[in-house]
């Protein structure tokens, strides 16, 4: 990796019905997170069994992954913005550190002079 210099941020990875992705989406773009990647059809087990996406009968009830890379001042408001549909509804959010390379990417900062 020679060349490179990383960066440390945080990836918020936010797990919710397929319903709720227009509220998460709405809230990572009031924060300013530079973008994000969502899956849908997401399976698994929890603390309420298996999951499984069913696609072809409902989109909106299956599982969506909702994933972006943040600077750590983000994360705090992010948590409270989920923090009421965590209160009603399934779901769940995992945030961990990682390393970037273009920092300006998930920054906000423009690179431009």
């Amino acid at each position: 990796m020679t060349g490179l210099t990383l960066h440390p941020m945080k990836e918020i990875r936010i797990i919710i019905q397929g319903e709720y992705v227009k509220f998460a989406t709405d809230l990572l773009d009031s924060v300013q997170a530079t973008g994000y990647t969502i899956i849908h059809n997401i399976s698994g087990k929890g603390h309420h069994g298996f999951h499984t996406a069913h696609p072809m009968f409902n989109e909106m009830e299956s599982l969506v992954m909702l994933m972006t890379v943040v600077p750590e001042d983000k994360v705090e408001p992010i948590l409270a913005g989920v923090k009421p549909l965590f209160d009603r509804y399934t779901g769940v959010m995992f945030v961990s550190d990682v390393a970037v390379s273009r920092f300006e990417y998930f920054s906000g900062l423009s690179s431009k002079k």
